[in-house]
């Protein structure tokens, strides 16, 4: 994908995501068990997921390529299924703000975190007081919305 789509593919993304969060309360709602609400919601992604490679199956990683990826690459998706079920769980007593606010502006400290001191492989961006005061924004922003 060229470069200059991707900050309007990932705004599209973030704007489905709150969507998807308020649609997966609405799923917990009428299953009445935030477990199978999850569950139901991963077993759709895994079959259109599933589709998708079987369309396009290539590249395949050698057997070098697994032999190399840390062993905690592939969690990513169950840390993932945390954020899912707190939203399904929390959204409907919360609202898609507070919920969505919150997720998001914890995902932008970790991600500060993660930056900073180059957790998991990522490239080193250290922390500055333009991104600290970015952080604190976010926190003052997600309190208003929350509170109001």
């Amino acid at each position: 994908m060229n470069a200059a789509w991707a900050f309007p593919f990932i705004f599209v993304a973030g704007m489905l995501q709150a969507a998807g969060a308020a649609m997966g309360g609405e799923l917990n709602k009428s299953l009445g068990n935030p477990w199978l609400a999850t569950s139901v919601s991963f077993m759709l992604v895994l079959f259109v997921t599933a589709a998708l490679f079987a369309c396009m199956p290539r590249p395949l990683p050698s057997v070098g390529d697994l032999a190399a990826m840390p062993w905690w690459a592939p969690l990513g998706g169950i840390v993932g299924a945390v954020a899912v079920f707190a939203g399904f769980t929390f959204i409907q007593k919360l609202g898609a703000g507070p919920v969505n606010g919150v997720t998001i502006t914890a995902n932008i400290l970790a991600s500060l975190a993660i930056d900073h001191f180059g957790l998991l492989r990522m490239e080193q961006h250290s922390m500055n007081p333009m991104r600290f005061l970015g952080a604190a924004l976010m926190i003052g922003g997600v309190t208003l919305i929350s509170r109001f």
